[in-house]
């Protein structure tokens, strides 16, 4: 506001140095003697006095030039106010003149504007004329002279510009600097006090307030601390929410869960053997999504409990962290799957994400424990399923189970001989089980490796929905191999119709590809139900011996060739033989360890069983021992007293067979005692 007053003043200013000048014909110097200009007229007054006629009578005013913002008016009329007190008015040039300069832009004018009011106030300094000035003007300014102002308006001005003076405005740029305080100008105003006014405080008051401020710290520390947790523990719930972001088609019912709760926190569960008949009845009704994979863990420590893997089998004894400080040679191999694995889940979907960078970290390090099968494409998938449920390290806990304990490491060794066995155990149980569906696939030309690999590769993660694929882990933790089998038959037997409708090699594809992997709830529960109803291991095994009787055959029948071909075959075929001998060997071994804690258990059975009997007869003696007494103190009893009691021996036989002893033998000396007092 002081700027914009300084400015149009300035303004006014200038516009008499200027008349001024021209006429003493010097440009730069102000007449020593020149009036006080007054302060700008009020927009109201301003607007009466614009478009009224003059008063011939007063001085001051004279007749306006005919301008072309100005018309010449055809009537004379004069527009007053009530209240109105008299003001000077400018000219309307000098009005529109100053509403061109307001209006114009550029910092250039603005900062000369600013500077010929600074300098108008001061009173000294070269005058600035504004550059946009029409020619009407420059005729206005040679020949317009100052006016004599009155002398209250120029006490007005005087006092207007002293009250101005006198308040701190801002400066006049737009950004405002920042005030800078002293912190310690509060502390010093409460401080302001004579110094003898002061008193000194004492050592006990100064160990109090030390006291004070350094349990106030650890207060502090301990509240960053646990808002630290707090923090950890909320982002840790939110990336368990995104993890477990799938739908389940089957929900875990209360009863349900608190049998698993009680099996989960059973103590020192890793080394007691729950009942398995219980854990199946169990399993079949549901697991929580939630408590996942603690169950997973639980079985594993269950078949282990009940199933050695031998020493030659178990892998290398070293920790994940100390694997992860390894470098592999499947790097690039594994992330070039990473964003294959999962890619629609919002925990493997962003790009080194989270999740991504955990399944690099599980792959990798599985890579490195196992140099012979180092990395498949479809483990990513079946690491992916476990790292959804459990953390990085559990994850690698699991991972080695299924690989190691359960065997499904033989269907990704580079030779993919296992794989191959498995694909004809398919084709085999659909030639006896659904002959019409095996024929219809082989009339078309289409083989199990087509379709069923990557069901067997990835445990059916790739194609099916992860709500299926957890059923899928839960009953697999528990039955092992045989169970993708099951499911893999289940579902090629009840969509058996529809698949003979398809009459060709791409229909029949398409699908087993893509219709069969979009189940409904009711299909997905069905194959779960009929899953646990089946059992196909003896015709697995004999399917597995057959393949292998069928290649010797193959191998034997094949053309003849030279001795080094036909040495090299056979040394290869024993060494098979050898391998298949070595772990016939070890089941043998495993079965016969199983045998013995069998009849060791049977042993302990029989011979509890012969302590019952023995203490049944003990009881039986006793129990004529105390009936041959109670008749014998039958004889001493007087008749009144037989009759009250003669129904007792009958009625608590059972009761005297039950006691002690002991007690037995203090209550007939108690009843003896009693007898030799009634006898006269």
């Amino acid at each position: 506001m002081r700027g914009r007053l300084g400015s149009m003043d300035s303004f006014e200013r200038c516009n008499s140095l200027a008349s001024d000048a021209s006429r003493d014909g010097s440009p730069g110097e102000s007449p020593p003697n020149s009036p006080p200009v007054s302060p700008r007229a009020s927009p109201i007054s301003s607007l009466g006095q614009l478009y009224a006629e003059e008063d011939p009578d007063s001085p001051q005013f004279r007749r306006r030039a005919h301008t072309f913002s100005h018309p010449p008016s055809s009537s004379k009329r004069r527009i007053s106010f009530p209240n109105e007190k008299l003001h000077h008015g400018k000219s309307p040039i000098f009005r529109q003149q100053s509403e061109i300069l307001r209006s114009s832009d550029g910092e250039s004018r603005r900062r000369a504007f600013s500077g010929c009011s600074t300098e108008s106030l001061s009173g000294g300094g070269v005058v600035l004329t504004p550059r946009r000035i029409s020619w009407r003007q420059r005729i206005f300014l040679r020949v317009a002279s100052p006016m004599n102002k009155s002398s209250a308006a120029m006490q007005q001005k005087g006092a207007l510009e002293d009250h101005l003076d006198s308040i701190e405005l801002p400066p006049l740029s737009p950004l405002t600097p920042a005030v800078e305080e002293d912190p310690l100008a509060s502390l010093l105003m409460a401080d302001d006090t004579p110094a003898e006014d002061k008193k000194k405080r004492s050592s006990e008051e100064l160990r109090i307030m030390w006291r004070k401020a350094i349990c106030q710290q650890v207060l502090l520390l301990r509240m960053e601390k646990e808002n630290q947790r707090l923090e950890a523990s909320r982002d840790e719930l939110q990336t368990r929410k995104v993890k477990l972001d799938y739908e389940e088609f089957v929900l875990c019912q209360k009863e349900v869960s608190a049998v698993w709760d009680k099996m989960l926190t059973t103590p020192g569960r890793a080394k007691v053997k729950v009942d398995m008949e219980k854990v199946h009845t169990a399993l079949s009704q549901g697991v929580p999504k939630a408590r996942r994979g603690e169950v997973w863990q639980f079985l594993a420590e269950q078949y282990r409990l009940r199933h050695r893997l031998p020493e030659k089998q178990q892998p290398a004894d070293i920790s994940y962290k100390e694997l992860l400080k390894q470098l592999t040679t499947q790097q690039h191999a594994i992330l070039v799957d990473l964003g294959r694995t999962f890619p629609t889940h919002a925990y493997f979907s962003a790009q080194l994400g989270a999740g991504q960078l955990s399944l690099f970290n599980l792959l990798k390090a599985y890579s490195l424990l196992d140099k012979e099968v180092g990395y498949c494409q479809g483990i990513s998938f079946v690491a992916g399923v476990l790292l959804l449920h459990t953390s990085e390290e559990q994850a690698f806990e699991m991972l080695k189970f299924l690989m190691y304990d359960l065997g499904f490491r033989k269907q990704y060794r580079p030779d993919m001989m296992s794989l191959q066995i498995q694909m004809y155990q398919l084709s085999r149980l659909l030639h006896d089980y659904h002959r019409d569906l095996y024929n219809h696939l082989e009339d078309n030309e289409v083989s199990p490796s087509l379709y069923a690999a990557p069901w067997f590769l990835t445990f059916f993660a790739s194609q099916f929905p992860l709500g299926f694929v957890a059923r899928v882990f839960d009953i697999m933790f528990l039955q092992g191999t045989d169970v993708v089998f099951k499911v893999a038959l289940s579902l090629l037997s009840s969509h058996e119709a529809l698949i003979l409708r398809c009459d060709s090699f791409e229909t029949v594809v398409d699908f087993i590809k893509s219709t069969i992997p979009n189940l409904s709830h009711t299909q997905m529960e069905k194959t779960i139900v009929q899953v646990f109803e089946m059992d196909i291991s003896k015709q697995l095994h004999a399917y597995e011996v057959e393949y292998h009787v069928l290649q010797d055959e193959m191998v034997e029948g094949s053309s003849p060739c030279d001795d080094g071909d036909r040495l090299e075959k056979l040394e290869r075929a024993n060494c098979q033989l050898k391998r298949q001998n070595m772990e016939l060997l070890e089941k043998l071994q495993a079965t016969r360890f199983k045998i013995q804690n069998l009849e060791a258990s049977i042993e302990s059975i029989l011979s509890r069983e012969n302590k019952m009997k023995l203490l049944i007869r003990t009881m039986e003696q006793e129990k004529q021992t105390h009936l041959k007494t109670i008749e014998h103190m039958r004889k001493y009893l007087p008749p009144d007293a037989l009759s009250d009691g003669e129904l007792l021996p009958r009625k608590n036989s059972g009761l005297f067979s039950s006691r002690k002893p002991e007690v037995m033998d203090e209550e007939l000396d108690s009843s003896k005692v009693k007898i030799g007092n009634n006898k006269p």
